[in-house]
Parts: structure tokens; sequence; C-alpha cells
């Protein structure tokens, strides 16, 4: 099935999924100079874009090259939401994408996130609100269900289909199930034989053999992708180009990763400025460094560094004795 979003048709797209903390303006940007069909923002509180907040505007931020701008609401009020939905479109959003799959603590305590899956009235409200605040396509992004015993994500895709939404996706596990366990690939079909719409599959896309089981089991019409892109920016891109040509590319050599690893940190240091940047940056080049190996008394010691041209330094001795291992 091709997808309509806006100005782009996609055939069995690969997108980045929203994270937050991790999928801001430096790494997306990062994501599609790889090659990835769009990305989706952070989540972003619907309260917090109706009053303007500073955290809500860096969210919403997009570079004039990002493509297809999707940005993820978050809220469990109906008029809150479409306020904000406006507000986005008005600031140049293409898509809307609503959220009721975060699974955290603090979102769901606010009965926001996959809370809403536990009150099928209120989220069917909210869907409608936000379908009739604005003239752009709206998608919604949920879990299975609150838990195994609730997992109701066929009925609210219906429903959701029914007041206007243009698209569904489904992260395979339920809200209690946190990250825990493994998501439900066959359950995902379930919803996708429930709508006309298209759906995309969600969670433990780690892996190329991973894109293509996830897509036979659901049957979805596309594949998101989240943690298997952190400290990965290149992965989304493979996995496009192993479900277009069945050809799996090879990660980029290891002096192309620290390239595009000190690319990243400075881009983060541009977008935040020198002081939140360096803390901004910690999870990434974390992650990245555990990658290529390095113990952890290593990591700590970049992560401790002050001041960007000794974090630059210690990342060019790290990948260079990364690239020793290897070639030993």
């Amino acid at each position: 099935m091709s997808i309509q979003l806006g100005p782009s048709k996609l055939e069995q797209p690969v997108i980045l999924a929203p994270m937050s903390g991790i999928t801001d303006l430096p790494f997306r940007r990062l994501v599609r100079g790889f090659g990835v069909d769009f990305a989706v923002s952070e989540m972003i509180a619907s309260t917090g874009v109706v009053s303007g907040g500073r955290i809500s505007r860096e969210r919403a931020s997009w570079a004039a090259d990002e493509g297809l701008r999707v940005v993820q609401l978050a809220g469990c009020l109906p008029e809150p939401m479409a306020q904000a939905a406006r507000l986005s479109q008005d600031q140049g959003a293409d898509v809307i994408d609503i959220n009721m799959g975060c699974p955290v603590k603090k979102v769901v305590g606010g009965s926001a996130g996959s809370a809403l899956m536990r009150d099928e009235t209120l989220a069917l409200h909210l869907i409608e609100a936000v379908v009739g605040a604005v003239d752009i396509p709206v998608t919604l992004k949920m879990r299975t269900g609150w838990d195994h015993e609730q997992r109701n994500a066929p009925s609210l895709a219906r429903q959701a289909q029914d007041a206007g939404n243009a698209m569904i996706t489904v992260h395979g596990r339920t809200r209690c199930q946190f990250y825990d366990g493994q998501a439900d690939w066959d359950f995902i079909g379930s919803v996708k034989r429930a709508v006309d719409i298209p759906v995309i599959a969600n969670g433990d896309v780690v892996g190329l053999e991973d894109a293509r089981n996830i897509l036979h089991r659901s049957n979805a019409d596309g594949v998101m992708i989240g943690r298997g892109a952190f400290g990965r920016p290149w992965f989304p891109a493979q996995v496009r180009h192993y479900l277009a040509t069945g050809d799996g590319l090879a990660d980029p050599d290891l002096s192309a990763q620290r390239d595009t690893v000190i690319t990243h940190y400075r881009g983060i240091l541009d977008h935040y400025g020198a002081g939140r940047g360096l803390r901004i940056a910690r999870k990434h080049i974390n992650r990245y460094l555990e990658r290529i190996g390095a113990a952890r008394e290593e990591r700590r010691a970049v992560l401790r560094q002050g001041d960007s041209a000794s974090v630059v330094q210690q990342l060019h001795q790290l990948y260079d004795q990364a690239m020793a291992r290897a070639a030993a």
C-alpha cells in the first residue's frame, strides 16, 4: 500500500521513531543524511506548545532540508491538543502525530501517552478534536494496549480510522511491558486487519532480518525504527536499502563512524550552545563508544570533559584504538 502523507507519497517507508531526548534536530538531520523516508519529532507536550515554552519550541524546530515535518503531540485534553495541532500547522508541520504509546510514568501519570488506551472514549474525543483542528494529515502511535488483558489496539485503530486518522503506528508491546520481553509482531497484524488505512510496525527492529520479519508477520505497510538507531544513525538507511534490494550494506568503517560522531557532537553544540550541548551530547557519545567496545572508564573520561576540544581529541584517540584492534 502506498502512503500519502501531505506532499509525500511513500512505498513501504522506513521511519525514524520519536524518542524523547534522542530524536532532536541534530540527530534527525544525521539520520536523514544517511537516508530515511521521514523522521518524527520528539514527543512535545501540547500544553507546552500552547504556552510557547522553550523546550517545546526547541523540540518543534526543523531544518530546511529535513523533508516531511511530522510533529508528535502528547496530552490528555482534546482542546489543548487541538490548539497545539493548529499552532504546529501554522509553524510548518506537514503531519500531526498523536502520542498514545509513551509508557513513561510521568506521562502516563498525567493520563497521557499510553494511559489513553484505557479510556477509548476520551482517546476518540482527542483524535476527533485534532483531526477537526487542522487541514494536514493526522496519524496515531500507540501500543497493543495497557496490559495483556486489555490489548485493545484493533478497536481503537478502527475508531481512529473512522474519525479521519490517516495512519496508525503500533509498538508491539503493552504499556505494562515497557520495553521488557519481546514485541508481538503478530498482534500488530490484527491491527492491520482491522483497518483500511496504512499501519506501521514498530518494536525490536535492531537488525536487517528483523525489518523483513516484522513486515512479513504483521503485513504492515512500513517499519518504524527507534532504539535500533540510537548510536547507529546509519541503520535506518541500511534497512531501507535492504527492503528495497535484498542486499545488506555494511556499517560505515570506523574512520567514517568517528567523523559521524564528531559531526553529531558539533551539531549538538551548535543547536543548544556549548554548556547545554556538552550535557545533552553525553548520552549519544556514551552509546557510540559502547558500540565500538570502549571500556567504561574510557567512556567516563570522555564524558567528564568540560570543553569540546578535549572531547573531540579523546574521540579521535578511542576510535584510533578501535581501528588498531580491528586491524590486529
